[in-house]
């Protein structure tokens, strides 16, 4: 959400020549595929991390603004919420010791970030939720001082026509009623992103998509919503729910939602792109002064500026992305499904999971996605996201082909730790860093804890000592600070406080 858009209303003219402009960057970037003017293999990976600000009691601090002129540096921008930050860490080859060099990166750069907020009594801290949010905390008012989150809000709110509506029913039952977008600021993640050629990009695609449950079964991190025990990836909800543009008769005769999974496998990027244009009104219907056609009939190559705002305005989990660097047009794989934390290193076993499991994946003579319906990735998808650590997935048997539930810790621990490490080898990834990372995926399985698991029994523990939910979830995210603060993993971490 943090690309800066500038405009003073949209009437419309403005809507009529967005959808002209859309519909040329789309055959502008039908005529880049067919002509393969597209860069070679690099296999660039890129990482981005949205971040909480809290004080030491726990609670939220709307200071962004504050902090980010301490922090002084471009790789940390706003995102939606006062409370809200994003760390973007610049694109590496993925080969040899890129993961610890990550780690190296992100502890270094956030131990600075977490040094300036504390300056601003603030610190810095990952997590899907923060635990302490109440409802006063996410109001149009604490939005970022930025003219597009203002703008989005409007968009959406005057394509609903009436408020937003959370209701989400886990262990305990949240409703909620919200006048703008500003629930969703309490979703924080991770954003892994993978360049791929054209003739490549399906494939990685579908893998990414047939994974997301196996993503969220072992990462979960966000149990917690206005004090209510949720799911234990309580953002997937959430966020679809926040972000609503349809009124409840849209949604009744199947209008898609933005926060959308997709509903089918795919051949190419150019399904989705056109998908997007299919399904989806514009939002931010904000117009380039480039005409792409004419600059690739000059023999350049087009940004497709409206292509790309819409696209980043339709929220795909895995989203495709086109970019151009240094005036060579590239396509990249955004994987949007991972909440962020809680630790640097759980970070990056989570990220050396995903990125082994979509190489092998993607590299199979007879891909997953054609033994598993797409339908079932969804259910996947939504069950990881429900029950975390203890969800029950749907996955084919090697032999016949044919599905069967297992529990999400025995399908990694049985099938997926030697898939993904097949991957990392493919990749060229260091055999040091490959087992210490997928080792921290094995043990999180083999206890059956996660953030999202660790969080509920600390919090049960504080509620059983006597303390009331908001002071239990208050010394939860205290002690999470602490741990957090100790860089080790979650699956080491105490239970009690």
């Amino acid at each position: 959400m943090g690309e800066k858009v500038a405009a003073d209303g949209f009437g419309l003219p403005d809507r009529r020549r967005y959808r002209e402009k859309l519909h040329q960057c789309l055959t502008g970037l039908e005529t880049l595929l067919g002509q393969q003017r597209f860069e070679r293999p690099r296999n660039l990976m890129g990482l981005e991390i949205e971040l909480n600000l809290a004080d030491a009691g726990g609670m939220p601090r709307m200071i962004n603004g504050e902090v980010l002129d301490r922090i002084a540096s471009r790789d940390f921008q706003t995102e939606l919420g006062q409370f809200n930050l994003e760390v973007n860490i610049l694109p590496h080859p993925f080969h040899g010791r890129v993961l610890d060099q990550l780690a190296e990166e992100l502890r270094t750069g956030l131990a600075y970030a977490d040094r300036k907020a504390r300056e601003a009594d603030a610190r810095i801290l990952m997590t899907g939720i923060l635990p302490t949010l109440t409802p006063d905390d996410l109001i149009s008012a604490n939005f970022s001082d930025a003219e597009r989150y203002t703008l989005l809000n409007d968009e959406i709110m005057a394509a609903r026509g009436e408020e937003i509506a959370l209701d989400i029913r886990g262990p305990e039952h949240l409703t909620y009623s919200s006048p703008s977008i500003a629930p969703a600021a309490a979703c924080t993640s991770v954003q892994l992103h993978l360049q791929v050629t054209p003739d490549r990009f399906a494939d990685v695609w579908n893998a990414a998509q047939a994974v997301v449950g196996v993503q969220l079964a072992v990462g979960a991190n966000s149990p917690f919503l206005f004090g209510r025990e949720l799911w234990r990836e309580s953002r997937i909800p959430l966020f679809l729910q926040a972000t609503d543009a349809r009124p409840p008769e849209f949604a009744a005769q199947g209008v898609r939602p933005r926060a959308w999974f997709g509903e089918r496998w795919i051949d190419s990027a150019h399904d989705l792109f056109a998908e997007n244009l299919r399904y989806f009104p514009a939002l931010l219907p904000v117009c380039d002064p480039e005409e792409p056609l004419r600059e690739l009939e000059d023999g350049g190559i087009p940004t497709l500026a409206e292509l790309a705002l819409h696209n980043g305005t339709v929220y795909r989990w895995n989203r495709p992305v086109y970019g151009v660097a240094d005036g060579v047009p590239h396509l990249r794989v955004e994987n949007r499904v991972l909440p962020a934390g809680p630790t640097v290193t759980d970070i990056l076993a989570n990220t050396a999971l995903y990125y082994g499991l979509v190489r092998a994946l993607a590299d199979e003579q007879r891909p997953l996605w054609s033994r598993m319906p797409f339908a079932v990735a969804e259910e996947n998808f939504h069950a990881a996201a429900r029950h975390g650590i203890d969800a029950r997935l749907r996955w084919p048997r090697h032999a016949r082909g044919a599905l069967h539930t297992v529990p999400a810790h025995r399908l990694v621990l049985d099938e997926l730790l030697p898939l993904a490490a097949a991957g990392l080898d493919a990749w060229g990834i260091e055999a040091a860093d490959r087992d210490f990372y997928l080792g921290v995926i094995e043990a999180r399985c083999r206890q059956r804890t996660n953030g999202a698991a660790w969080q509920v029994a600390a919090y049960h523990r504080a509620r059983d000592g006597g303390l009331d939910r908001e002071k239990a979830l208050a010394a939860v995210t205290r002690q999470y600070a602490d741990l957090v603060h100790t860089g080790e993993p979650v699956h080491t971490w105490p239970a009690q406080n």
